[in-house]
């Protein structure tokens, strides 16, 4: 299963915010055995939102966008989500109807389109704040308030599923560019993909459905390469 993040907001483009979100669900999807292929930041503009979502839901199997959730006028997801999937926005009754008997709001006491979402979408409650999330079609749309996107992420986390991967992690101490020709021989010997990560050191990272491939591969490279 592919996926495509999509973070919306003004505020992760200016560098005002940390985006937090995006690793942190690339992490639980790559776990999970689904393939982050896609990790796109976006403005607060409902015709970028609906451009990028309209190509990448298109593309993948699935789309995450986290942020811009709310009633404000800077929150235009809901809207640019609607767009991209040809819906219009309503007031989810459901949604509505949570929020009052759940969240313990008066209806009278929400801001005016804080449960619009796409006509048709499957709501997701907000069990951490108060704007919900939705899923329509292969569109899943969560909070940019990282506690709140984590929690609602968690139940809808089992729609994500893939082949899983099996990951050794090997440190050298050799410049990367000294290793190229050995990362080559990795790869012909066992069925495995390399990652490399130069830092104060080159962090290797060797993954593969077959988990002995793996432990080969990481035994190999400890015998041919200065590991620490």
């Amino acid at each position: 299963m592919n996926v495509a993040l999509v973070s919306v907001g003004d505020e992760l483009l200016s560098g005002d915010t940390v985006n937090t979100n995006a690793a942190w669900l690339g992490e639980c999807l790559t776990e999970r055995g689904a393939d982050v292929e896609r990790a796109t930041t976006v403005p607060d503009r409902e015709a970028d939102i609906a451009r990028v979502v309209n190509e990448y839901a298109a593309e993948y199997d699935a789309v995450i966008t986290t942020g811009g959730l709310g009633p404000t006028h800077d929150d235009r997801t809901i809207e640019g989500v609607a767009a991209a999937v040809g819906r219009e926005v309503e007031t989810n009754e459901t949604a509505l109807e949570w929020l009052a008997t759940e969240g313990g709001y008066q209806h009278e006491d929400l801001a005016e389109g804080t449960a619009e979402l796409p006509v048709g979408a499957r709501p997701l409650h907000n069990t951490e704040g108060v704007a919900p999330g939705c899923v329509i079609e292969n569109v899943y749309v969560l909070p940019g308030v990282p506690e709140e996107m984590k929690a609602m992420f968690e139940r809808v986390e089992d729609d994500f599923e893939g082949e899983t991967r099996h990951v050794a992690f090997v440190v050298v101490d050799e410049p990367e560019s000294a290793l190229i020709s050995r990362f080559e021989e990795l790869q012909e010997r066992f069925d495995v993909t390399v990652g490399s990560y130069p830092g104060d050191h080159v962090r290797v990272k060797i993954q593969s459905p077959d988990e002995d491939a793996v432990d080969e591969a990481a035994a190999w490279l400890h015998e041919n390469a200065d590991v620490l």
